[in-house]
């Protein structure tokens, strides 16, 4: 029992990810308007906040995080990733945040040490 207990304080926990992914769209970008000369610099601080973050939670994780942000002019967009990883330890988030004026989608790839 213990060792399920050990596995899940330091497994790759979706909700928590998200939480940390979420935080950082909101601190960075918030409720600003779309602006194109600040989206090289908001996509550069919510990776860091994401990596920086996630890292204080102390667990046996390699951290990849990737960003886009989009304008709202009703252009279609489509993503998609594959990984070849342990499914056991190894896991994935992607967040899909919006406001009035842009699209925000970030992944995190957790890779166990």
């Amino acid at each position: 029992m213990d060792d399920l207990n050990e596995n899940a304080e330091q497994g790759f926990v979706i909700d928590e990810v998200n939480s940390v992914i979420k935080e950082s769209i909101e601190n960075v970008v918030g409720s600003s308007q779309y602006e194109s000369v600040k989206i090289d610099m908001w996509m550069n601080s919510i990776i860091e906040q994401c990596i920086e973050n996630l890292t204080k939670l102390d667990k046996p994780y390699k951290y990849v995080a990737t960003a886009v942000i989009m304008q709202k002019t009703g252009a279609g967009l489509q993503t998609s990733s594959s990984c070849y990883w342990d499914s056991t330890t190894d896991g994935s988030c992607t967040v899909r945040w919006e406001n009035k004026t842009m699209y925000c989608i970030v992944s995190v790839f957790g890779l166990k040490i």
